[in-house]
């Protein structure tokens, strides 16, 4: 099955995740909003992640992988790095 990379910002209470979701090319599940919706998922994947702390300590770091707990994410808003 062919796969692309989603950019996508995920905040939880506490971090703000940049980096990107793996989801297939076209058809089922493609789309951001069939792949965070699924009840299946527990767990989120963020590839090549840039974390940022939001208490203000102005604290980051990267990661090359991410695991985010469903239930710890507030929002999930797509990036388009060509607007």
């Amino acid at each position: 099955m062919d796969r692309r990379q989603a950019k996508v910002t995920i905040e939880t209470d506490r971090y703000r995740v940049i980096g990107e979701i793996t989801l297939p090319a076209e058809g089922y599940r493609s789309r951001l909003s069939d792949h965070v919706n699924r009840r299946e998922a527990e767990f989120f994947t963020v590839q090549n992640a840039k974390l940022t702390a939001l208490d203000g300590s102005g604290h980051e770091w990267e990661a090359p992988v991410v695991m985010l707990a469903r239930r710890h994410v507030r929002v999930i808003v797509p990036s388009d790095e060509s607007a």
